[in-house]
């Protein structure tokens, strides 16, 4: 089958981004993987997709994210599908970097949906073969999906980034509440230090209040973890909570940057965190840049977007190659 990448309009630079490095290891295999493709809109807001290349037989991998506007980037990611699988591709591989609606997991009150089981019955049923994502909010979300998928793991790009900074023999994990636990262990092993975590009480959406340190942060390092971020409420109430403890430098390694307004005001008005580390699995503006940046987000953030595409890239090329990727889950030198 010949590999075809379609890109909707969630994360344009980053599907484009794994077509280079696709096209680069696909090299005399084949030509470009990159396929044209026409999404518009109806003057009611409806979504129009048309494939403008022939892909019958293919191996087709459909790239987007489902930020926000989640429910628009959700329904173009539903009729993506719909036409790669009436136009008779061989397989439908959905690649979503940011799984959105998946904090809506259980019911943890009367009468809610578990919306993230509901997306993976629609993406089933739209067509998908398989799924390929990133850092899930729980990783028991794999277990609502009917078809094979794939969950990959920022760590080995965070890590690296870490270890090229400098020492981290001074390190202690923490995890920004109770539930980011496992993934606070889990970056304790890859440097070999001792870990934490951090009880809140959220107050609303966009406000939480820190209510202990459980762990030793006095005199030491700190670095943050969880896999997303939008208000920044809970990241900075964990830094705050930390310098209060004796922490001498805190940094966050976030996923998934999926920053409202309220959330860069927030980034801007802090002090206590050093640094925020997250990926570009959503469209973000270039912080490197500050005169590129649109007129609402402030000009002094402390953001670092690292680059997870060669991550994608490579688990897409071995998904179609029929080749194991679970390497892609290890972190060199650990």
């Amino acid at each position: 089958m010949i590999l075809s990448l379609i890109s909707g309009n969630a994360n344009r630079p980053l599907a484009e981004r794994i077509a280079q490095l696709l096209n680069e290891n696909l090299s005399g295999l084949q030509g470009p993987c990159f396929c044209k493709t026409k999404v518009e809109r109806f003057p009611d807001g409806e979504t129009s997709v048309q494939i403008m290349e022939n892909v019958r037989g293919h191996d087709v991998y459909i790239v987007q994210p489902t930020n926000s506007p989640a429910n628009e980037n959700l329904m173009e990611l539903l009729i993506m599908i719909d036409a790669a699988k009436r136009a008779s591709a061989g397989r439908i591989t959905v690649v979503i970097p940011f799984y959105g609606y998946a904090r809506q997991d259980r019911k943890d009150k009367p009468r809610v949906p578990i919306t993230a089981k509901l997306v993976a019955n629609l993406l089933t049923e739209a067509g998908a073969d398989r799924v390929i994502t990133m850092d899930l909010h729980a990783p028991q979300i794999q277990g609502f999906f009917d078809i094979p998928t794939d969950h990959l793991f920022a760590a080995p790009v965070f890590v690296q980034y870490l270890k090229s900074k400098g020492s981290t023999s001074n390190l202690v994990v923490m995890a920004p509440d109770v539930g980011s636990t496992k993934l606070a262990s889990m970056y304790a092993g890859y440097f070999n230090c001792n870990f934490g975590f951090i009880t809140k009480h959220r107050v609303d959406a966009n406000t939480v209040h820190t209510q202990s340190v459980v762990g030793d942060v006095n005199g030491h390092e700190v670095l943050v973890v969880d896999d997303m971020t939008a208000s920044a409420g809970t990241i900075i109430a964990a830094a705050q909570a930390c310098r209060k403890n004796g922490a001498t430098k805190v940094v966050a390694a976030v996923t998934h940057g999926l920053f409202t307004d309220v959330g860069y005001q927030r980034m801007a008005a802090q002090t206590e965190l050093d640094e925020l580390i997250t990926t570009n699995t959503t469209n973000l503006p270039d912080f490197t840049k500050p005169e590129t940046l649109p007129p609402s987000i402030p000009r002094n953030l402390k953001v670092k977007v690292l680059d997870v595409a060669p991550l994608f890239a490579e688990a897409m090329l071995r998904t179609y190659q029929n080749r194991s990727i679970t390497d892609l889950f290890s972190v060199k030198g650990y």
